[in-house]
């Protein structure tokens, strides 16, 4: 019998952050305590102004279709933004509001990719890169760094791997899953060489952008003398805001691109939520301090994690800059033997921790680092210090 299925779909492969969520639900099925550090998703709770603005929607009888690329206030509000924020100038037809970030990388790979067109990916990139890329018909070009230059690709190495079929560059910055910050003199660096490729278009993702602990103020590859009209800056709610849930993403872009989005997904999924929408507003027009709180329990739990896990032997840590990761090389486990189980990569390793200490966390391989593993500190700091006490038992 012939397989009905496509083989688009045969040949994705799943979220690896998702598949480890899912097998965390069910050993907890089975009644096993399991800590959840493999998910990014923000442990508090949407702000109340936030949440009193979407009930104010639903008593105003927002119930209606939405415009497909945003309602016009919402527009307005990512300008102001993108302006306090990033020192970037969008106009209205420049926005695309899609269903959270993920939507808007998907609407940008299928607009702006051809089969065979490659994308580089500095490694470790986000998990879904690879595979939304080639979902529609790019070539992944991976760039591997290492942890001794904190996962940033050098402007060497993007150099080199610059074929005549590139077509994009796609980054995170603060990065998941290692954490990275690339600043604007990096980006500058970076900038450099591919202001010499006229036809290399950049995808800056910013989802990140406020859970940043340096002294430091968030660079935009946009914001890059020569950068603007070769760069589609993708940024959302999620993560700052404690929105994971409520699924809103934007682009600012130059206006070709912007329209061809605003195209693809008018036959997609048409526009986003409406409630969702007029929450946003609220969100973006409130000034960033009104966050700093969830920032600052971060950074509190980014150096707990650091501190426990320097008392175990084999995790090889740097010290993120940004978002709620880290990434520790855990290659000097690989050939051990652990509680009767041989440890050949980091899948193995993630897998034993889940099985042996009951802690979820995800393999490198997924983000393209088979060394490394990614832990979420966006957990109770009682939870993560019960977490590590399991992982140092395990691998004792």
């Amino acid at each position: 019998m012939n397989q009905p299925l496509s083989n688009r779909i045969l040949n994705m492969s799943t979220s690896a952050t998702l598949a480890m969520a899912a097998k965390a639900r069910e050993l907890r099925g089975e009644g096993k305590d399991i800590i959840g550090l493999s998910l990014g998703e923000p442990d508090f709770n949407t702000p109340d102004f936030i949440k009193d603005a979407a009930i104010q929607a639903i008593n105003d009888n927002y119930n209606s279709y939405t415009p497909v690329d945003g309602y016009q206030e919402l527009k307005e509000a990512i300008i102001t933004k993108f302006k306090r924020d990033n020192n970037l100038t969008y106009t209205l037809p420049q926005i695309v509001v899609s269903t959270g970030a993920k939507q808007c990388l998907a609407n940008v790979a299928a607009v702006m990719l051809n089969e065979g067109d490659e994308v580089i990916l500095p490694c470790p990139y986000w998990v879904s890169y690879s595979d939304i890329v080639k979902l529609n018909g790019g070539i992944p070009v991976e760039v591997p760094t290492t942890i001794d230059t904190d996962f940033k690709m050098t402007p060497a190495q993007l150099e080199a791997a610059i074929t005549p079929k590139t077509k994009m560059i796609w980054f995170s910055s603060p990065c998941n899953p290692s954490g990275s910050i690339y600043s604007k003199e990096e980006l500058e660096s970076l900038a450099e060489v591919l202001k010499k490729h006229p036809n290399i278009y950049v995808v800056s993702d910013e989802i990140y952008e406020h859970i940043n602990y340096t002294n430091s103020s968030h660079a935009s590859m946009a914001s890059v003398d020569g950068m603007f009209e070769k760069t589609i800056t993708v940024n959302g709610v999620s993560k700052a805001f404690a929105m994971t849930g409520w699924r809103i993403g934007y682009i600012g872009a130059p206006d070709w691109i912007a329209r061809a989005c605003n195209k693809m997904q008018g036959q997609v999924t048409s526009g986003a939520n409406c409630i969702a929408q007029r929450a946003v507003i609220t969100a973006l027009n409130a000034d960033p301090s009104a966050v700093k709180f969830m920032i600052d329990e971060f950074k509190v739990r980014r150096d707990l994690v650091l501190d426990l896990l320097s008392d175990i032997e084999g995790f090889n840590t740097n010290v993120p800059e940004g978002a709620f990761y880290v990434f520790p090389n855990v290659s000097y486990f690989f050939g051990k033997t652990l509680k009767g189980k041989t440890i050949n990569n980091a899948t193995d390793f993630s897998l034993f921790l889940l099985e042996e200490a009951l802690v979820a966390t995800v393999t490198g391989d997924a983000f393209g680092n088979p060394d490394c593993i990614r832990i979420s500190y966006a957990a109770s700091q009682e939870q993560i210090k019960e977490a590590i006490q399991r992982i140092k038992e395990a691998v004792s």
